[in-house]
C-alpha cells in the first residue's frame, strides 16, 4: 500500500464514527497521485484553480466528485459548470448568479456552499456571519432555480491558539444550526457544514463539521511551481 493510500485509509478511520466526509484537496498534485487515492476507494477530491479542475476531470475517472474550493472568479464558472459537483466558495450574490446562469446553460442544477468569512485575517474571503440570514430570503436568491444551496463553508484563522479556532468554527457552527431550524427557500438546505483542513480538522470534527478538506496530510506539501 502506497503512503498516499495508507493516509487516506487513516483519514477516513478517523471520521469513521461522524457523519462527516472527506474531501481530498488534490491542487497541484499529478494525476497519478489522485489516482492511488482513487484505488484506496477516496472519490471526493477539491481543486482550487479551475484550469487544474478541468484538465483533470478530463483525464481522471467519471466517478470522481469534483469540488471547486478556491476562490472563484466569474468568468472561470463556465469551463466548470458542466460537471463541477459542488462550490464550497460562493462568496458574493454575484457568483451565485453567475453559477445559476451556467448551470442552466449546461440544463443541470450546481450544489453550492455559502462561504462565511470567520477567521480574523482579513485575507480570507466570504459574508459576514450577519449577512447570510438575510442573503438566504433575499428575492434574488430565490429566483435562482439552477443552483442548490446546501450550506456553509468557514476556513478558521491560521494560528496555534486553538482555543480561537473553535471559537471561530463554533460560530459558524451556531449559524448553520440557526438556519436549520429556520423554513428555508426551495433552492437551500442546511446539510453541509465544511469546515476543517489538514492542521485543524479534529478541531473542525469537534465542533460539527460534515465536510473536512484534506491536503497535504493525504498527498504531503503543495508542490510550487
Amino acid at each position: 500500500m502506497s503512503q498516499i493510500q495508507d493516509n487516506i485509509n487513516r483519514l477516513k478511520s478517523s471520521i469513521a464514527d461522524t457523519p462527516c466526509k472527506l474531501v481530498a484537496i488534490s491542487k497541484t498534485k499529478p494525476s497519478s497521485d489522485i489516482l492511488e487515492a482513487y484505488e484506496a476507494g477516496q472519490r471526493l477530491f477539491g481543486e482550487n484553480k479551475v484550469q487544474e479542475l478541468t484538465s483533470k476531470y478530463e483525464e481522471l475517472p467519471k466517478d470522481i466528485e469534483w469540488h471547486m474550493v478556491g476562490h472563484l472568479q466569474r468568468n472561470k464558472v463556465k469551463y466548470m459548470a458542466p460537471f463541477v459537483n459542488l462550490i464550497h466558495s460562493i462568496d458574493s450574490l454575484k457568483l451565485l448568479k453567475e453559477v445559476n446562469k451556467q448551470a442552466e446553460k449546461a440544463n443541470r442544477t450546481i450544489n453550492c456552499l455559502l462561504q462565511v468569512h470567520i477567521a480574523e485575517e482579513s485575507t480570507k474571503f466570504g459574508f459576514d456571519l450577519a449577512e447570510i440570514p438575510d442573503l438566504i430570503q433575499s428575492d434574488e436568491l430565490k429566483s435562482f432555480d439552477h443552483i442548490q444551496v446546501v450550506g456553509l463553508m468557514g476556513m478558521a484563522t491560521f494560528t496555534e491558539d486553538e482555543t480561537q479556532i473553535k471559537r471561530e468554527f463554533t460560530s459558524l457552527r451556531k449559524l448553520f444550526d440557526q438556519l436549520k431550524s429556520q423554513s428555508l427557500p426551495d433552492n437551500v438546505k442546511m446539510s453541509e457544514l465544511s469546515m476543517g483542513m489538514s492542521g485543524d480538522y479534529p478541531l473542525a470534527l469537534e465542533c460539527g463539521s460534515t465536510m473536512i478538506r484534506v491536503g497535504s496530510s493525504i498527498f504531503g506539501e503543495r508542490n510550487y511551481v
